[in-house]
């Protein structure tokens, strides 16, 4: 094997398939990313056995077909400190890779091609082509609320639920909700739903850049695959039984709050540095058009701070996981936010104020 590339057509795909590498394992070759050229392509694989990537990309010129897995972490940050627009010639020498550019060489351990793992080809049961700006909204406006390293595994990642008009993205960790739901036009017959590893989230995410392109998934009994230009990804599911997340959403509550999106932020990033390191409480007291937001910790220290809202309903105090509530405000839309509210040991609904298409449920904690 040997070809010549540029290091900004190697360092782009490199960079999204080492993000799947682990660096701590069992296996040695899968902390190697496996190189495969044919022609004038280069195909780079990382995988960690429960998720795999595949980039692709043009050689300067046909180099010689072959195959053969590197150290991911070494060879992205040996790139990473080259110069911009810096050539590199890769060859194989005596079951080592040997890396040149300009003045600079280099000599990597390699494993042979034949130890990488594959995965095998997937049936997909559905399959649907969307905008990735599609794919792109429902996953950022609700990953944050995933579980991580939860016991109830089937929490640990995001439930996608496909129909033949919408799209909708569902996280609980247990303690709040968030759920974010689009009208399209998918070619399906029936619902299907799927629960994507947290890890797989966070990587497709990454692979949805360009907003006006598509993206075709297809979706297995046990895997999702995703094909975005020059990136095949493909993940094992999560074999499990999400929440009924219709259940969850309260029903009964009779105080509504209105109030300046961007205020409220800046109110409880304040109060919120002086919230307990470990619980994150803050206290909201809820009278007259007027909320009050009260922090304290171990130590004796208080922060409070008033704004005006619009506030319906008799007067209420309850408290809050404080980080809950700043990540739910720091995804919403537009200037304005509506939270409905029962009694102190009911749920809260925060969501746009006007046609938004995602809803979060924060439950209450006890101060």
């Amino acid at each position: 094997m040997k070809f010549t590339i540029t290091r900004e057509a190697l360092l782009k795909p490199l960079q999204l398939v080492a993000g799947v590498v682990e660096r701590r394992q069992t296996l040695p070759v899968l902390s190697n990313v496996l190189l495969e050229v044919k022609g004038n392509k280069l195909s780079l694989t990382g995988t960690d056995l429960e998720v795999e990537m595949v980039g692709r990309t043009d050689l300067l010129e046909p180099g010689v077909d072959g195959e053969i897995t590197v150290p991911a972490k070494k060879l992205m940050d040996i790139c990473k400190s080259l110069p911009d627009q810096s050539t590199l010639a890769i060859s194989i020498d005596d079951h080592r890779v040997l890396l040149q550019a300009g003045r600079s060489k280099f000599v990597l351990s390699s494993l042979p091609a034949n130890e990488f793992p594959n995965v095998d080809d997937i049936e997909a049961n559905v399959s649907i082509n969307l905008p990735q700006a599609q794919l792109r909204r429902v996953i950022d406006r609700t990953a944050f609320a995933m579980a991580q390293q939860d016991v109830r595994y089937y929490l640990n990642g995001l439930l996608l639920e496909v129909k033949s008009d919408s799209l909708r993205a569902v996280a609980t960790d247990g303690h709040r909700l968030a759920t974010c739901g689009i009208s399209t036009e998918l070619d399906i017959d029936s619902k299907t739903q799927v629960i994507v590893p947290r890890k797989a989230v966070l990587e497709l995410a990454k692979l949805m850049t360009d907003p006006e392109e598509n993206v075709a998934l297809s979706l297995s009994n046990n895997h999702i695959r995703a094909q975005v230009g020059d990136f095949t990804f493909t993940s094992k599911l999560v074999d499990g039984k999400f929440p009924d997340y219709e259940r969850v959403i309260p029903r009964n509550g009779n105080r509504t709050l209105l109030a300046d999106r961007q205020s409220l932020r800046q109110v409880f990033a304040r109060t919120a540095i002086l919230s307990n390191e470990k619980y994150r409480g803050v206290r909201l007291l809820l009278d007259d058009n007027t909320l009050q937001v009260v922090a304290n910790n171990p130590e004796q220290e208080q922060a409070e701070e008033s704004v005006g809202v619009d506030f319906q309903g008799e007067a209420l105090e309850i408290g809050f996981n404080v980080s809950y509530l700043q990540d739910v405000l720091s995804v919403l839309d537009g200037d304005d936010m509506k939270m409905t509210l029962g009694d102190a040991n009911s749920s809260a609904i925060m969501e746009e104020v006007e046609d938004g298409d995602s809803l979060y449920v924060v439950m209450p904690m006890r101060l």
